[in-house]
């Protein structure tokens, strides 16, 4: 009976459908164009983090306020992923897509010259935002303009948004603010971005009708709950592990006036007849449960650039220059293994569910290789296992989106989307939170066993020449190191495991044949 209403109001919930139109060259360019805006959200974000302690330099801010600076960008960059692809149905794809391009390369021309800690916390916020627009649109546009022949490869562009941009951001950033020594060009390099994207979109994609007439419909109730919902929660997992959890009040506060508030925006777009997103598509199994998958997928995916960065960093006191090749070793090979894979999903013989679970196979066979470290450890160690992780990671996010968008007719597109990138957002948040609780936890763990270890042995008993303050502080400082050290390696047994607990899971999904490719196929 549940699923009877949602039935009946299906007309209105989906996209009126849109004059199809021929792939070409000219919607090849604009679909690039919406594409590197994509990418320029992502690299402003990741390069953001990375070069946060820069900012706060300049700005003269410590590490409790300057800690708001990214958490304000990722919490209002998740707030708006949902609602984007119902303003870019109404407002037209490419009006919609330019004005926030140029809203969003505007705000980062600003945010250098902010004149106080408020201002720039504000700028980052609407920064946050309106980069968090421009994602949720290059999946709709891949689903809509690129025919069945070519759109695997389409979703290959969409994944490298996840796969791509995080790992070049680490080289980007050490070019900015170490070798160029200026961090102003952290927030400036999207103008170049912005401006061949905006030319790209405009020529390239058609100009569909502007449709004010749904304004009258719009779920009000679910935009407002919805966007402070998600950035209240965006917030709460990102201070988190800062406030000590749900012992500061603030972090209990967060938690549950966010919950509270995304309990009715749900509720609400349940029951909507013209829903920013359509809750009743999870009922298919290769949504709900690839969703699910997607979510713990993100989570392992920072095995490769976050695991890698914090131990040189702490260890070696290793800046971005050093940590570059790291990523660039994952970032570059995915221009060839991302389309190389959506080659692959378009063979008859290959089941895209097993496939998946290969490269699940591969980022647990990187994760296992890690967790060997040792404090002798340099960037040159991590390589196997990031070749690894370059391999595995096309394999398991553009497989995922095969299996999920197969089920999803070409206009249901903008009501999947805002979800898929939404569980993204709100993932790669909880797997920094997790992995950091979890070093936390587990450094705390191995430091006092080494400690009872030195004490059983004698190490505090030994005559020191009168030199026992600065013998008990190197002692200290080696318990701490090697601590380090076993917690990452843990964390890295942790995502091997989840890995491959995803596997029973990626082969419960629904077979979905390749898709026939012939002659006369456009």
């Amino acid at each position: 009976m549940p699923l009877a209403t949602p039935s009946v109001t299906l007309p209105l919930a989906t996209p009126r459908p849109v004059t199809p139109h021929p792939f070409n060259a000219q919607i090849l360019t604009g679909v690039i164009g919406v594409f590197v805006a994509a990418m320029m959200s992502g690299l402003n974000s990741r390069i953001g983090g990375l070069s946060l302690i820069d900012m706060k330099g300049a700005f003269g801010v410590g590490a409790d306020e300057g800690s708001w600076i990214g958490s304000l960008y990722q919490a209002f960059e998740l707030a708006a992923m949902p609602f984007a692809p119902w303003f870019a149905v109404t407002l037209s794809f490419r009006r919609f897509h330019i004005c926030v391009v140029a809203i969003f390369a505007s705000l980062g021309l600003l945010t250098p010259h902010a004149p106080d800690l408020a201002s720039l916390l504000i700028l980052r916020c609407l920064q946050g935002f309106f980069g968090g627009l421009l994602i949720p649109v290059l999946m709709a546009a891949a689903l809509r303009f690129f025919p069945l022949t070519l759109r695997l490869y389409g979703l290959a562009l969409y994944a490298m948004t996840a796969t791509f941009s995080p790992n070049v951001a680490t080289w980007l950033s050490a070019t900015y603010t170490d070798t160029l020594a200026n961090w102003h060009l952290v927030y400036w390099q999207s103008v170049p971005l912005a401006l061949f994207s905006m030319w790209a979109v405009g020529w390239g994609l058609p100009q569909d009708p502007v449709r004010l007439d749904r304004f009258k419909d719009i779920n009000l109730l679910g935009l407002l709950s919805g966007v402070c919902g998600l950035v209240l929660l965006g917030l709460g997992v990102a201070q988190g592990e800062r406030y000590d959890w749900f012992n500061d009040i603030l972090i209990r506060w967060l938690f549950s006036a966010g919950a509270a508030l995304i309990f009715v925006f749900l509720l609400s777009e349940w029951f909507h007849p013209q829903p920013f997103v359509k809750l009743q598509l999870l009922h298919r199994r290769n949504l709900g449960l690839g969703f699910t998958v997607f979510f713990s997928l993100v989570v392992v995916l920072l095995s490769g650039s976050l695991l890698p960065a914090a131990f040189l960093g702490d260890i070696h006191g290793y800046r971005t220059p050093f940590l570059a090749v790291l990523g660039l070793s994952v970032g570059i090979p995915q221009l060839i293994l991302g389309p190389a894979t959506s080659f692959l999903l378009y063979k008859q013989w290959v089941d895209a569910r097993y496939l998946f679970a290969a490269g699940l196979v591969c980022l647990a066979g990187s994760c296992l290789i890690d967790s060997q470290v040792t404090s002798a450890w340099m960037a040159h160690e991590f390589l196997i296992a990031q070749t690894l992780q370059a391999v595995g990671q096309p394999m398991t996010v553009i497989s995922l989106l095969f299996l999920a968008t197969s089920v999803v007719q070409p206009m249901e597109g903008p009501l999947v989307s805002g979800i898929i990138n939404v569980l993204r957002a709100l993932g790669t948040l909880t797997g920094d939170a997790l992995i950091e609780h979890l070093i936390t936890v587990r450094q705390k763990t191995h430091a006092n066993v080494i400690l009872d270890y030195a004490t059983n042995a004698g190490a505090f008993s030994r005559d020191v020449n009168g030199h026992v303050a600065g013998y008990l502080h190197s002692l200290a400082e080696r318990i701490s190191h090697q601590a380090f050290v076993l917690s990452i390696a843990d964390t890295y047994l942790v995502l091997g495991g989840l890995a491959l607990a995803l596997i029973p899971l990626v082969l419960s999904l629904q077979y979905i044949k390749p898709p026939v490719l012939n002659k006369t196929s456009h």
